[in-house]
């Protein structure tokens, strides 16, 4: 974990380092899956200056991703549209089909929980890393 700056109270606890994405995201993440039946939930905690690569939730129909935000300070951002910062007790929708990214703010730890939409023909697309050009101007 960051030593620097310990992690603020959880609701959920962080869980292991996020080992299985790893490569698909800048700095370190955890992940504790809350559920994987039905519908899969998932806490995702995020060391200071760590975000997620740009991707895309697919799906035939239904599908796409809920965003629960329960600690510390973040960003989403779709493509093309500026990045909104992100705080506890803030939801984003992110319909299937939008190129995006989601992480912590350059100094803070972020969690929010991660539910996956029930669709059909359902999977992700990761794509290129965000790059300092568009994540080191955020506040």
């Amino acid at each position: 974990m960051n030593e620097k700056m310990p992690i603020p109270n959880t609701i959920f606890p962080i869980g292991e380092k996020n080992t299985a994405y790893a490569q698909y995201f800048v700095g370190q993440s955890y992940l504790n899956m809350l559920t994987t039946k039905g519908l899969p939930i998932g806490n995702v905690t995020f060391e200071p200056g760590c975000r997620n690569n740009w991707h895309i939730h697919h799906a035939r129909s239904g599908g796409g991703q809920i965003l629960l935000c329960t600690t510390g300070r973040g960003y989403y951002q779709a493509w093309g549209k500026a990045p909104q910062e992100l705080h506890p007790g803030d939801v984003v929708v992110i319909p299937a089909g939008v190129k995006h990214w989601h992480g912590a703010a350059p100094n803070c730890w972020f969690s929010h929980l991660a539910i996956e939409i029930p669709g059909e023909d359902t999977h992700s697309e990761w794509l290129e890393p965000v790059s300092d050009q568009t994540y080191h101007p955020l506040p």
